[in-house]
């Protein structure tokens, strides 16, 4: 697939998405959601695809936030749905199936944050910068900043930034659980390629279970999330991975999980 505001990299399994608008610092406007929208569907469609990494172009941003252009003319009815079709999006990402990484290259703020949130992991480079700054603009977050933040760092933390609208520097953003690792800038892209060859490496069907037992298990009552994984685990020791997996761990031999 070719697009206006992507870039497309394979590497085997792994899937290397670049938001390919570096003048505007990769800001997302509606072309460019439409697109990572279309990439997403069909990452979830490609078996061959295991691991989804999206990063931003150039060296300032990851992605600066939405599109102002777009946000300051629109109506109570197009912003609700601009909004609604974020949302979407998101969810999309986060329900996946394979793991989503976030190289987080520069700025991550406002639709860049929301963005960097749903994805399963997040690595920043030791310059990244995130925030939610939409109180600035009198707005507030569209693409459920205002539920992932709380539910990634706490309540308390999440309000303050929320309302405050500052930004946070990479090493602040690891230390209350925002991102997963801080690297040097000039190794992000060479630590995020290794960790996406590591879990393109699992088995797809565990990997998939995992992350749908993590999902929905944080909305359920403990009890039926602890049925939910049960259910699951199950289903999973019918695959041939699982067969493969206990096998070569018996025969002391790398396994060759297929997916199936």
């Amino acid at each position: 697939m070719s697009f206006e505001n992507l870039l497309l990299e394979r590497d085997g399994a792994v899937l290397l998405v670049t938001l390919n608008r570096p003048k505007v610092l990769n800001a997302l406007n509606f072309q460019t959601l439409s697109e990572l929208g279309q990439v997403i569907d069909e990452a979830k469609r490609d078996e061959l695809v295991r691991v989804v990494v999206v990063t931003g172009a150039g060296e300032k941003s990851f992605v600066a936030g939405a599109d102002i252009n777009e946000l300051a003319v629109q109506t109570p009815v197009i912003g609700r749905e601009h909004a609604r079709n974020g949302q979407d999006l998101f969810d999309r990402i986060e329900r996946l199936g394979k793991p989503v990484i976030a190289a987080v290259n520069g700025f991550a703020l406002g639709g860049g944050c929301e963005l960097a949130m749903a994805c399963t992991m997040r690595i920043a480079s030791d310059n990244a910068r995130f925030g939610q700054p939409e109180i600035n603009l009198g707005l507030i977050p569209g693409y459920a900043g205002s539920q992932r933040l709380p539910r990634l760092i706490g309540r308390g933390r999440a309000q303050e930034l929320l309302l405050t609208g500052d930004m946070i520097g990479a090493d602040e953003a690891y230390r209350i659980g925002l991102v997963n690792r801080v690297v040097p800038a000039a190794e992000l892209m060479a630590e995020v390629k290794k960790l996406a060859q590591t879990l393109a490496q699992k088995a797809p069907v565990a990997v998939r279970y995992i992350l749908e037992a993590v999902a929905h298990g944080a909305d359920m009552a403990f009890a039926d999330a602890q049925d939910h994984e049960a259910t699951l685990f199950g289903l999973v020791s019918s695959t041939d991975d699982m067969r493969e997996g206990t096998r070569a761990f018996l025969e002391k031999r790398k396994p060759a999980f297929t997916g199936q």
